[in-house]
């Protein structure tokens, strides 16, 4: 007892905040900054591109078809992630009510966090087109394999936001309270100094880590197509972004709706929900009307025809073989032990004069064969 009791003592009371958000490397002309929230984003790629990776090579896809693919929708995500920060948080690159005392310099500063997930669906989704267009294959194939990654990607880039301190949520008392340092431009204005707040964060990284798994099982399951895994996706996301987006206490674009003034992800998220609700339930109706390869009509893989008919040739030349070896051996082991005469081969007569095919085999000495030949016309 004392022991758990020592051990809960090391435990901390709060997650604490950190004390480093990235490294410099030195240069000739200076130094380059490499920023932890950078490091988190590229990790999330990495470890979604890896999990996407094969489950599109299980798909029988070309090899090598991943990377045409994500080479354009990458770049356009992250442009298209950073336009819907700047429009659903416009203070600090346009100013207040956009009176102009913002800093438009600071739109292209990626590192400084800020990354709308919606916009980097949005445009990367018209990147993910234009590499399977590419590429011969189909979008919504794509988009099934990749939804468990990009939710992966999301859960570990989600990291990015805690180096940064930012993107947290209310005050709170629970034991898993995130610390942030009072002298950081986040921490809310007169609050006091030790007030620990809400890991939002981490509790978006432990949902969408979840919903991994979850997507893995049903997929393995139900086996989705026609982009039914990836709508399931944004449903899934979207269910848990409204809770979460609802805890933080950031400055946000606030949109009033129907009496009620939210914040514009979670306004987004709810209509993006219920899209996502209604076009995965029309595609479950539809049923399948097309075949389940990934690839583009007119773009399947082209099979060599010379290769294919050597091989029947070499199957069929095997099957014969083997097919007379075992009549021979038959043969031979239903006479005295002299070998049958094949049935291609016309015996004669001195004479010239041809036998009957099945008249018995004469001997040298004038006795009949004690073997008799297999019947004319019998399949090898």
């Amino acid at each position: 007892m004392q022991i758990l009791l020592s051990a809960a003592a090391l435990v901390p009371a709060s997650i604490p905040s950190p004390d480093w958000s990235g490294f410099d490397i030195p240069l000739p002309w200076g130094s380059l900054r490499i920023h932890a929230y950078a490091l988190c984003i590229l990790l999330g790629i990495v470890v979604g591109l890896w999990l996407t990776s094969v489950r599109w090579a299980r798909r029988g896809t070309p090899e090598g078809s991943v990377w045409d693919i994500v080479i354009w929708a990458i770049p356009l995500g992250i442009i298209g992630g950073r336009l819907y920060h700047v429009v659903s948080s416009p203070d600090a690159y346009f100013g207040p009510g956009f009176d102009g005392t913002g800093d438009l310099s600071r739109i292209p500063k990626i590192w400084e966090g800020g990354l709308g997930i919606w916009g980097a669906v949005v445009l990367g989704v018209v990147g993910a087109w234009i590499g399977c267009r590419r590429a011969g294959v189909k979008l919504p194939a794509f988009l099934d394999a990749a939804a468990p990654g990009l939710l992966l990607a999301q859960a570990v880039g989600r990291w990015g936001n805690y180096f940064n301190q930012e993107l947290f949520g209310g005050p709170t008392t629970l034991p898993w309270g995130l610390q942030i340092d009072p002298d950081n431009a986040n921490f809310p204005a007169g609050m006091p100094a030790d007030t620990l707040f809400h890991p939002t964060f981490l509790y978006e990284s432990l949902w969408n880590i979840a919903g991994v798994l979850i997507l893995l099982a049903l997929d393995r399951r139900f086996h989705f197509r026609r982009g039914r895994l990836f709508w399931l996706y944004a449903m899934y996301y979207t269910l848990g972004r409204v809770w979460i987006e609802a805890m933080r206490i950031d400055d946000a674009e606030q949109i009033n709706l129907f009496g009620v003034t939210a914040r514009l992800n979670v306004w987004t998220s709810i209509l993006v929900f219920v899209v996502a609700l209604i076009v995965f339930v029309l595609l479950g109706l539809k049923g399948r009307q097309e075949s389940d390869s990934p690839y583009l009509t007119g773009r399947e893989p082209v099979v060599d025809e010379d290769t294919a008919d050597d091989k029947s040739v070499r199957d069929a030349d095997s099957n014969v073989s083997d097919s007379e070896s075992r009549d021979n051996l038959a043969d031979n082991q239903s006479g005295s032990g002299n070998p049958s005469v094949p049935t291609e081969e016309v015996l004669a007569s001195p004479a010239g004069n041809e036998s009957v095919p099945d008249s018995p085999a004469v001997g040298d000495s004038g006795h009949k064969a004690t073997g008799s030949a297999p019947e004319a016309g019998t399949s090898k």
